[in-house]
């Protein structure tokens, strides 16, 4: 037989050799020796050879051989060699006398030689193949990894140092073919990454119970009572798994796990209460203190005061009650997870105070990354709680995949990608880090890094800042101070403003909406969803309520408009940074002395004192809501529509058209208003014909439709123009089919096998979603030529302000030269628009005085300083 292995050192303790049943072996003829081995492995014998037989691995099963260590006395004790190890697997033979052929499934054709070498006591497969054919088992090595007594010249020897001793001694025997490198999966030490070897040992065992070869549902009450698996996944049904999968799994688990072993061959742990007779074997499990207090012969004195943990414990001695002879505790320790699982009872005073432990049992929530923890924490809570009270330990498993590095590895220090917390809390800060944490589906792998803690700070925090900013900043301009009269400390922002404003309504709208919506996640340990929510509000907030009531602000009069305005946003910024506080505690904590304790004495001391913030049913104007969201859609179609003809946003157009597809768009007048203003058009006209704004061209996909119809392909495109285009296009934006009658049949066509082109009317740009289209009139008259450039001369000026340091409010003196007359005619048309934009006292032509802050600008074209 040519054997192979990976692991030479294994040779010592053989006791079998394992062929796939029904794979095909051959016998060859090979410089000089005839081999068996698998037909599908002949590419890896040296040199010619011939074949002199085949057979199926079935046939070769129960072959004896001669082994390549049978001189050793480990391999030639009867029933196996295992000094340090209690185990019968029935065999009353030794290794010598048991080497013979076995079959096994696994074995695979075109690896190695087909032919598996087996050592029960090196490998957990080979334990189990020994188990099922009742083969002995030799344990070569012991604790520290050396041979055994019994091992003859590798005795004491560490298992590592002994491969080319064994390649020497198979050699001088000439049972060695051939040595090559071999690369292949091997466990390694986690922390080190030495290689690792398999050693058999003893250990405790929980008996988990018998799988029954039925869908669960059937497994009837008896048969759960002498299974302990299926009686923890009556237990885990009762739990809410976050995500859902994580329920499939732990039952996958418990399906399929083995016994549960709960010991260790470890120093410090939990102590198991085993205690043996060394004259008769008998065993007994102690209780309790008490109850070893009571049995105790001898060693007591050096226990007591200390915890149950060695050396102390084991200096105790019982009486056997079998025999009457001196009972030891075993060396053995407590697996970490049998005492984690027992955090339900222990730390909740189950044995001593049982109302306590009712009052705080079962737990809310607990949480703990997936990779392991069905197997592990999540596995052994179910367990205890299963045997000792037949109940669930908590009613939520929150779970979570694994931290890696933003390059998409495990973080790693000998790789350069590993961030310490203290670094990373440093550099991006603690804000960040939650929000990354936070905005992330928790059954995902997270990748962490400074490039994503940058995205968090440009599309949160800043923007966030930016909108604080700009509130405190007009407010102390205007000197305006929230009302008092309704402060409560516990909900600081009052009751919602009455306003009329639709920007106003539509904002505080949003606001609830979002507050209800991450209360909702939040209750439901869904943090991720919470901060979508957060975002958008975000986002609608700075892009679009104050983007555009910025002129509320800007304008001189305190009227009730502006004041509206001030009550809006201070409301919302501190209910805004209350449902953000969880999240980013420490700049809403900022925020938040600032807003409230800077203005009102009896606030409470911190943000996080204050109570959750209560959602405010009445102003969620859904109707609303859906207007604006149509007039923001709108205004980005319009948008790209100028976009698409080079139209600056600050050039003024005269007119924008609208087409929505479910009939006329239902805006009140103030939101056409907004509309028209933020495109920059003089007026807004709906039209209930989409042709008057573009012509559609229907065309079928090629690519996916004529392979399908072949030779009737091109009765099917016929088919497809003679349709009305309209009709064509409204079931394609609606993601329907669009049936054709092609040869007396009917054809169905999905939506991705038509393709729509648009050709956009004479003198408009055209945009369009699935609802709407708009076109913007491109053609510019004298008149809006001029107040476009006029626009541009402004934005100049602002940025110039800004260049310059000014403040806010600060009223400027403002010069220009320019020798083109178009532009100097614009300033001089439209200087009391430019001055009041600019805050300018004076729009002076001609050269600015020494120590004015001059910049030269090129306006279309035309030069301005």
């Amino acid at each position: 037989l040519l054997v192979w292995t990976t692991t030479p050192w294994t040779l010592t303790s053989n006791v079998a050799a394992a062929v796939g049943p029904e794979i095909t072996y051959v016998l060859v003829e090979n410089q000089g020796k005839k081999l068996w081995l698998s037909k599908g492995a002949l590419h890896m014998l040296k040199g010619d050879y011939a074949i002199l037989e085949e057979r199926k691995g079935e046939e070769l099963v129960g072959w004896t051989y001669d082994g390549p260590f049978d001189d050793l006395e480990a391999t030639q004790s009867p029933g196996g060699y295992h000094p340090q190890v209690q185990v019968d697997t029935g065999a009353s033979e030794s290794a010598v006398e048991a080497h013979r052929v076995i079959p096994w499934e696994e074995v695979g054709e075109a690896e190695g030689t087909g032919i598996v070498h087996i050592a029960p006591g090196c490998g957990a497969e080979d334990f189990q193949l020994s188990k099922e054919h009742h083969l002995p088992i030799v344990a070569p090595l012991d604790e520290d990894s050396n041979f055994v007594p019994g091992f003859g010249w590798l005795e004491g020897k560490f298992v590592a140092d002994v491969t080319d001793d064994i390649f020497a001694a198979l050699e001088k025997k000439g049972m060695l073919y051939k040595v090559e490198p071999y690369t292949h999966r091997y466990p390694t030490c986690w922390r080190c990454g030495t290689e690792l070897v398999f050693r058999l040992v003893d250990e405790w065992f929980i008996d988990m119970g018998p799988v029954y070869d039925k869908p669960r549902e059937e497994v009837t009450p008896e048969e759960k009572e002498r299974s302990l698996r299926y009686q923890i996944m009556d237990v885990v049904d009762n739990i809410r798994w976050i995500p859902e999968f994580g329920y499939k799994r732990e039952i996958d688990w418990l399906m399929n796990m083995h016994d549960w072993m709960i010991s260790k061959k470890r120093y410090w742990g939990l102590a198991l209460p085993f205690w043996v007779c060394e004259d008769c074997g008998h065993y007994h499990v102690v209780g309790d203190e008490h109850e070893l207090k009571e049995r105790a012969i001898r060693g007591w004195e050096a226990f007591e005061g200390h915890t149950p943990h060695r050396p102390y414990v084991d200096n105790i001695v019982l009486k056997c009650d079998k025999c009457g002879g001196e009972m030891h505790r075993i060396p053995d320790v407590g697996n970490p997870w049998l005492d984690a699982g027992i955090v339900s009872f222990s730390t909740l005073q189950y044995r001593t105070n049982p109302d306590y432990w009712r009052e705080w049992y079962p737990a809310d929530w607990i949480s703990e990354s997936f990779p392991g923890q069905f197997r592990n924490w999540f596995y052994s809570l179910f367990a205890m709680a299963t045997v000792i009270d037949r109940s669930n330990p908590t009613k939520q498993v929150f779970g979570y995949a694994t931290l890696l590095a933003e390059d998409g590895r495990e973080m790693h220090k000998s790789w350069g990608n590993a961030i310490e917390f203290n670094e990373a809390a440093d550099k991006m800060g603690v804000d960040v880090m939650r929000w990354l944490y936070c905005n992330h589906k928790p059954e995902n792998n997270l990748r962490f890094g400074y490039h994503r803690a940058d995205e968090v700070r440009r599309r949160l925090l800043i923007p966030l800042w930016n909108v604080y900013n700009f509130l405190v900043t007009y407010a102390n301009l205007d000197g305006w101070t929230p009302a008092a009269d309704a402060f409560d400390p516990a909900q600081p922002e009052g009751p919602t403003p009455q306003v009329a404003n639709p920007l106003d309504r539509w904002i505080l709208a949003r606001l609830n909406d979002v507050t209800a919506r991450t209360t909702v996640a939040l209750e439901n340990s869904d943090a991720y969803t919470a901060t979508l929510a957060i975002e958008a509000l975000l986002d609608d907030l700075t892009n679009w309520y104050v983007r555009r009531s910025r002129r509320r602000f800007w304008k001189g009069e305190q009227d009730a408009d502006k004041n509206d305005a001030y009550a809006t946003l201070y409301h919302l910024m501190v209910k805004f940074i209350r449902l953000l506080a969880p999240f980013t505690p420490f700049v809403t904590e900022v925020m938040y002395q600032n807003l409230v304790r800077g203005v009102f004495d009896d606030a409470l001391e911190s943000v996080h004192h204050t109570d959750w913030p209560v959602t405010d049913e009445s102003v969620i104007d859904q109707v609303l809501l859906d207007r604006m969201a149509l007039a923001r859609r709108m205004t980005s179609l319009g948008l790209a529509a100028r976009s698409s003809a080079n139209l600056r946003v600050r050039q003024p157009l005269r007119k924008l058209y609208v087409h929505v597809a479910e009939g006329r768009a239902d805006l009140t007048p103030d939101l056409v208003d907004i509309v028209r203003d933020e495109l920059n058009v003089k007026a807004v006209e709906f039209v209930d014909d989409p042709e008057t704004l573009v012509s559609y061209r229907i065309l079928p996909n090629n690519r996916l439709l004529g392979p399908q119809f072949g030779k009737l392909f091109p009765k099917v495109r016929a088919a497809l123009a003679a349709l009305p285009p309209e009709e064509v296009v409204a079931k394609v934006n609606a993601g329907e089919p669009v049936t054709l009658e092609v040869e007396g049949q009917s054809v169905e066509l999905s939506p991705d096998e038509i393709l729509v082109q648009t050709q956009p009317a004479e003198g408009l740009a055209v945009a369009a979603d699935k609802v709407i289209t708009v076109g913007v009139d491109t053609k510019i008259t004298p008149q809006l030529r001029a107040e476009g450039l006029a626009r541009e001369v402004v934005r100049r000026i602002q940025n110039m302000r800004k260049s310059a340091d000014f403040e806010i409010a600060d009223h400027i003196r403002t010069w220009f030269q320019t020798e083109d007359e178009e532009l100097a005619q614009v300033m001089a048309d439209w200087g009391d628009t430019i001055r009041a934009e600019t805050l300018s006292d004076e729009l002076i032509p001609g050269d600015p005085p020494a120590g004015a802050h001059v910049e030269p600008h090129k306006i279309d074209g035309k030069q301005v300083l």
